[in-house]
């Protein structure tokens, strides 16, 4: 099974810069609550993966979380975007020291 993308989606997020850096969480509270979301979705992804060791797993489940935790961090940005609000760029000259 192949999932496809609605042909009204690529128009409006093809507004949103490419990315060359890693962004943060934040922006407004709706943006926020999407990053929220998108973590939660990864750790199911990673605990589906960790179940896949040990029981039989149907390979589009942690296929499907994967793409939805990237559309909802997709989504985040064109919320702050529609807003706005830049993203906020990581940069490791502000990391706090032993955390890179």
């Amino acid at each position: 099974m192949q999932l496809r993308r609605r042909s009204g989606s690529g128009a409006r997020l093809a507004r949103l810069s490419g990315l060359a850096n890693f962004i943060l969480p934040g922006g407004t509270p709706a943006a926020a609550d999407l990053h929220v979301a998108r973590a939660v979705c990864r750790r199911a992804e990673r605990r589906v993966t960790t179940l896949a060791h040990a029981e039989a797993v149907i390979p589009l489940i942690p296929a499907y979380l994967n793409r939805l935790a990237d559309l909802l961090f997709v989504a985040a940005r064109y919320v702050n975007h529609a807003a706005g609000i830049p993203d906020a760029v990581w940069s490791p000259a502000e990391a706090p020291e032993g955390s890179g």
